[in-house]
């Protein structure tokens, strides 16, 4: 079998058979197959798509690339939750815990950052000595004993998409709905969680900015979990401002223990109670309502921050000792309105700008970068107002990028619905 015969293929619009799928994934994995040239075909499904047979087929071949983790021996039935990515997105950091402390085990694999988007662990990392590269053993010892875990794959657990993650972030493959849910569903099932929930985001801030096309995402992914027998639900949900008010691996990290503290944002606050709902009803066989319920007892008693404490302490991080930028200074209004919109992709590239992610594959990412969101959709403005506080240590953000990402009308906008349309 040849590769560039297998890329010509793609290039020509024709579907491909499991065996070149197998093939290609394999070969890159081995070394066999070039950066190059897994790189020309990732941008020839970017172009021409994948049915449904062949997204199947790459998520098996990228499953069975590596190890599935079998969690058997954990009793109860273990959910697993993922996000789409999206600017500002830490749900996982508050979800996570939420459900873990309804007694729910929460065994979940996370990525690293993904085009403008942030990654989770990359956020995790970003408190002093948090391990994300954990054993087999050490996950499902982890989970047994706390009952949560979020870890970085290991070279073992699905290592084509690693490796192919790690490509598409520097060569313009990410928007790809194929590539996504392929990625996404490898991951959720070799970690070997009975049961899946799925954020999907959409919006300008989003990996997948329209709506029909995150549909299409939420129902390949259903689709994929239902041919690997996992009950897999997908939110559909708004991505069209920030998520929260911070954009940045440790200020997201902040912005989520204030959450888990009762002094969040509350479209984040609300969002996360509702993914929680949904995965505590999953994982108990109860109603929705009372897994609401919990969500929210879990959550104002603050047995879920104590949870977070625990899972931060246990993968060894000091949540004391979060990195933080050595400066910091406000980006003020030089207008007057309601704020329509907010061009979330433009903050996010000012972050990306800074250090917060990753151009090149082995770029080292500087985690106290960021930006504070100061004013909201439908907020009004006066000239003067703070719109968002900059933290940097050498380079700084274009600030008319920043104030040009605040856009105005004279009438107040009511703002989007927080989620869209649920996949089963």
């Amino acid at each position: 079998m040849n590769i560039v015969n297998i890329i010509e293929k793609k290039k020509d619009n024709k579907v491909l058979n499991e065996d070149e799928i197998t093939y290609a994934v394999n070969g890159y994995v081995m070394g066999i197959i070039s950066d190059a040239q897994m790189a020309s075909l990732l941008m020839a499904i970017c172009i021409n798509s994948m049915n449904e047979e062949e997204t199947y087929y790459l998520t098996k071949a990228m499953i069975e690339s590596g190890d599935v983790i079998d969690l058997s021996s954990i009793s109860g039935i273990k959910v697993d939750k993922h996000s789409t990515g999206g600017v500002g997105d830490k749900t996982t950091l508050i979800v996570a815990p939420i459900v873990s402390s309804c007694g729910v085990s929460v065994a979940k694999l996370s990525g690293r950052g993904l085009g403008h988007t942030g990654g989770t662990i990359d956020k995790l990392e970003s408190i002093k000595g948090f391990k994300s590269n954990l054993s087999e053993e050490e996950f499902i010892k982890q989970v047994k004993e706390i009952g949560i875990v979020d870890a970085e794959q290991t070279k073992d657990i699905v290592p084509a998409d690693k490796k192919i993650y790690a490509l598409r972030d520097v060569t313009g493959t990410t928007r790809s709905i194929p590539l996504i849910a392929s990625s996404i569903m490898s991951k959720k099932i070799a970690a070997g969680a009975d049961k899946i929930i799925l954020d999907v985001k959409t919006g300008s801030g989003a990996l997948i900015t329209d709506f029909e096309e995150s549909l299409n995402l939420a129902k390949m992914m259903v689709f994929l979990g239902k041919r690997f027998n996992k009950e897999t639900i997908a939110l559909i949900t708004d991505m069209n401002e920030p998520l929260g008010c911070s954009i940045g691996n440790a200020l997201e990290v902040k912005e989520a223990i204030k959450t888990l503290e009762g002094h969040g944002d509350k479209r984040l606050t609300n969002l996360c109670i509702t993914i929680s709902s949904y995965m505590i009803s999953m994982g108990k066989n109860i109603s929705l309502q009372e897994a609401q319920m919990q969500a929210e007892e879990a959550f104002k008693s603050k047995k879920a921050l104590n949870k977070f404490k625990e899972f931060v302490k246990y993968q060894h991080g000091d949540i004391n000792n979060i990195k933080e930028a050595k400066n910091s200074y406000d980006v003020h209004a030089n207008y007057e309105g309601y704020i329509r919109d907010i061009d979330e992709t433009c903050l996010a590239n000012e972050c990306l700008y800074m250090g917060s992610g990753r151009v090149n594959k082995d770029d080292v990412i500087n985690y106290g970068v960021g930006i504070i969101i100061k004013k909201h959709i439908g907020d009004y403005v006066k000239k003067g107002d703070v719109l968002a506080t900059i933290y940097y240590d050498d380079k700084k953000v274009n600030d008319k990028n920043v104030e040009k990402s605040f856009i105005l009308s004279d009438t107040k906008d009511n703002g989007f619905p927080l989620v869209y349309t649920i996949i089963r």
